[in-house]
């Protein structure tokens, strides 16, 4: 069956710009466009679309506004069209905690040759969204800990995620104590984005929480976020872990890519690094932990069931180097208790 697409815009030349995307992929169908919310609702209510792209800035109500009821009345796959902007960042990370599933980065200047040279990327991403699981159950609030277990003390922690990592990360982040070891992370997102994404965790956890520049000394109660558009590796020097921006081409169709970063940290063969695999599309990471794995590390991946999309967890689980799978909620215990 068809993926039924629902497009609410209240752009004109958007609208118009994404039916012809949408109406070029064989396995997709057009229920319908929106120029606002009221329009949007009969839609949906009319057609149950499979994933609707939604603009965040639109009258009358808000793109917000609208996922928020959307998500309460009706859970629906939703990629969200944002503009890279400081504010557009901002209501973009916000809608991903209200539920929608993804994001695209509205192309600021020339938007009909931003649009069209993005659609391949805006099908993709609307294929994920229709795998996504929106009817996740809600999460669990747990206490952070407090001691870090000595059995499993460790150096560094890399954290690694894709299509729904954003809100994932931030939970997980949030029970992390203060005193955590340094922690590098490895999130999908395009230029633009990571440090509005960065300043979001550093204001949600007890965490000091970077985009890393490169030539950092990993430092504890500290995490850094590999910038968009590069590849976040570490090295050691005189007994430290250092960050290191590779401006390289995409690994897994992914710059920066999850592999990559893994990789780095298992080329020091040691038994004091803790790689965790978030929800996401794709294979990205999985061969990365293999070599954590072998080389001693300790592996964790996220279940099935508190995945937006169970792509990456299961790679790293297909390939059997996974130490433990578990509920979101339930991975800062495994780490520290």
């Amino acid at each position: 069956m068809k993926i039924k697409v629902l497009v609410v815009d209240d752009s004109a030349l958007i609208r118009s710009l994404m039916t012809e995307i949408i109406k070029s992929a064989s396995d997709m169908e057009l229920v319908g466009t929106a120029q606002d919310a009221f329009v949007a609702r009969d839609l949906v209510n009319k057609f149950a679309p499979d994933v609707i792209t939604l603009d965040i800035e639109m009258p009358k109500v808000d793109g917000l506004t609208f996922l928020s009821r959307l998500m309460k009345a009706r859970p629906t796959p939703v990629v969200m069209m944002s503009t890279l902007t400081q504010e557009g960042a901002d209501a973009t990370f916000k809608s991903i905690e209200l539920g929608a599933v993804d994001f695209i980065a509205k192309p600021s200047l020339d938007v009909v040759n931003g649009i069209n040279q993005y659609s391949g990327l805006i099908l993709e991403k609307i294929r994920t969204a229709n795998q996504a699981n929106v009817r996740r159950k809600p999460k669990q609030v747990k206490a952070a800990p407090k001691i870090i277990n000595n059995k499993k003390a460790t150096k560094i922690i890399a954290i690694g995620a894709s299509t729904g990592g954003t809100e994932a990360i931030r939970e997980l982040l949030e029970q992390f104590p203060a005193d955590s070891p340094g922690i590098v992370i490895t999130q999908h997102l395009p230029s633009g984005f990571t440090q509005s994404y960065a300043n979001r965790l550093n204001r949600h956890t007890q965490l000091n929480v970077f985009e890393a520049k490169g030539g950092e000394v990993i430092q504890p109660g500290t995490a850094y976020l590999a910038p968009g558009g590069k590849h976040l590796t570490i090295i050691k020097s005189g007994g430290h872990y250092v960050t290191q921006l590779d401006d390289s081409e995409k690994v897994c169709g992914h710059k920066p890519s999850v592999d990559l970063m893994f990789n780095s940290l298992a080329e020091f063969g040691m038994d004091n690094v803790i790689a965790i695999i978030l929800t996401g599309m794709g294979k990205d990471g999985a061969q990365g932990m293999k070599k954590i794995y072998q080389n001693g590390g300790f592996t964790i991946a996220q279940n099935e069931e508190t995945c937006v999309v169970f792509g990456m967890p299961r790679e790293a689980i297909k390939l059997e180097v996974v130490h433990n799978v578990l509920a979101l909620e339930d991975i800062a215990a495994n780490v520290f208790n």
